[in-house]
């Protein structure tokens, strides 16, 4: 009798285990397209066994626990690349954004040339404007002429102005895009303190055991990489637990959570991201936020700089041209803080008030023809001039650095997209469900259920046969 009960008690015990491997691999079908889950397996174990009048004997089997499958050193990689991923993506996104503001057509696939440059641009209204100049210089009498070139020179005025305030715009929208990561790091840095707590008081006597808990943990992780590329360490004193980090300029790491507490929080003000609690600043190496700095601080603030010598020198060689004696008015004004922002026609130039000249008959051009002469004069940096070359090769040059500029952007974020897509297949090959293998453990629980449920059975039978022969008998 002793023998049947205790086998009965270990085949109860054995179907209890089976059950939960068939659990474990529905939960990890379920959860098949969940790109934050990390598949589960069920951990097997003998109970011990006991001595009895026959011998030592097993006590059973059961299902000590329920093992998350994951590669920490994978998961701080993956980590690692997708902030540098986010990073160029923001700059690549910024990037685009210049692109439209300065309404030129920019051949990414190659190095731009001079020639290159097209579109309805400052390009298009430059040439526009000088050609209006040399007309009038041909008929400086015709009101026709006149009209036609204060309006292009006004086109060109607003070009500058648009282009200036575009570009402005969208640094403004990256401070507020910062402004907003950073708030949104903040929230994320509360949300692993709080998962670390919750780990922490479900792990006290089982380590391990809350699986969907460092699933949600290790996907806030990796948002917070993409922000601001923050990084990880086990905690040195319950390793279950991890400490989210950032590095200061000289690459000590800065502690942001440690277990359940936000050690400090962080704070962006012009362009420094510092730790809130004690003041230091913080070195961003990946993630979104040095991305829209970047493009903010780099290749939009350039161009916008170049721009604006560009009007800069524009007005003051008209104005040198129009007006040599600087008595007689300026065609442009401007303000030599922000020439590209405040350039406009000056306020008596109009379709009567133009000069061809200074003086003489009718038909004299003098002034006009310096001014036209302008599209062919070179200017030079080491003569004290703001740009070199002729106004139009110095645009197009402007024009096509900033389109190397995003070429080799996208290029750096298809190779790291290709990295990232590596990585990440290499964790998937860890952590990630497979189909085939889970439908294998599946019927294979499945099997082994139906096995112990077979041997409770025929125990069953055993027992009754028993039982009721003796009340026979």
């Amino acid at each position: 009798m002793s023998g049947l009960f205790a086998s009965l008690s270990q085949s109860v015990l054995a179907l209890n285990a089976q059950s939960r491997g068939v659990e474990t691999a529905g939960r990890n079908l379920a959860n098949v397209n969940n790109p934050d889950y990390s598949r589960q397996r069920v951990v097997f174990a003998d109970r011990g066994s006991v001595v009895t009048a026959e011998g030592v004997e097993s006590i059973g089997i059961e299902a000590k626990a329920i093992q998350q499958i994951r590669d920490s050193l994978l998961d701080r990689q993956l980590a690692r690349e997708l902030g540098r991923t986010a990073a160029l993506e923001a700059e690549d996104s910024a990037n685009a954004r210049a692109q439209a503001a300065l309404g030129e057509s920019i051949d990414r696939t190659t190095e731009t040339d001079a020639t290159d440059v097209t579109g309805q641009g400052l390009a298009a209204a430059l040439g526009d404007f000088f050609n209006a100049f040399q007309s009038f210089a041909a008929r400086p009498t015709d009101l026709g002429e006149r009209q036609n070139l204060v309006q292009r020179a006004d086109i060109l005025a607003q070009r500058f102005n648009l282009t200036d305030t575009r570009l402005a715009q969208i640094q403004s929208d990256l401070e507020v895009q910062i402004q907003a990561d950073t708030d949104e790091v903040n929230r994320l840095l509360a949300n692993v303190a709080d998962l670390n707590g919750q780990i922490g008081r479900l792990e006290v006597n089982a380590p391990g055991a809350a699986v969907d808990l460092r699933d949600q943990r290790q996907a806030r992780v990796e948002e917070l990489a993409r922000k601001i590329g923050a990084e990880t360490r086990a905690n040195a004193a319950q390793p279950g637990q991890v400490d989210v980090f950032l590095r200061d300029a000289a690459g000590d790491p800065v502690v942001l959570v440690s277990l359940a507490s936000v050690e400090s929080s962080v704070a962006f003000a012009g362009d420094r991201m510092t730790a809130a609690a004690s003041g230091i600043t913080l070195a961003l190496n990946d993630g979104a936020i040095k991305g829209h700095l970047g493009a903010r601080d780099g290749v939009v603030a350039t161009l916008r700089e170049r721009i604006s010598a560009f009007a800069g020198q524009l007005a003051g060689a008209v104005n040198a041209a129009y007006n040599p004696t600087g008595t007689t008015g300026d065609f442009f004004t401007s303000d030599a803080a922000e020439p590209a922002a405040s350039i406009r026609l000056a306020a008596g130039v109009s379709p009567a008030t133009l000069k061809a000249s200074d003086g003489g008959p009718a038909g004299a051009n003098t002034l006009a023809s310096a001014v036209g002469a302008l599209a062919a004069k070179k200017f030079s940096l080491a003569a004290g001039d703001a740009i070199e070359g002729t106004f139009s090769q110095y645009y197009a040059g402007v024009v096509s650095e900033f389109g190397r500029a995003v070429a080799g952007t996208e290029g750096r974020l298809e190779d790291q997209k290709n990295i990232e897509t590596l990585v990440r297949q290499q964790r998937q090959g860890v952590s990630g469900v497979s189909m085939d293998e889970e439908m294998a453990d599946l019927l294979k629980f499945q099997r082994a259920f139906q096995a112990s449920s077979k041997v409770i059975s025929i125990i069953d039978g055993l027992l009754d046969t028993v039982v009721n022969g003796l009340v026979r008998g």
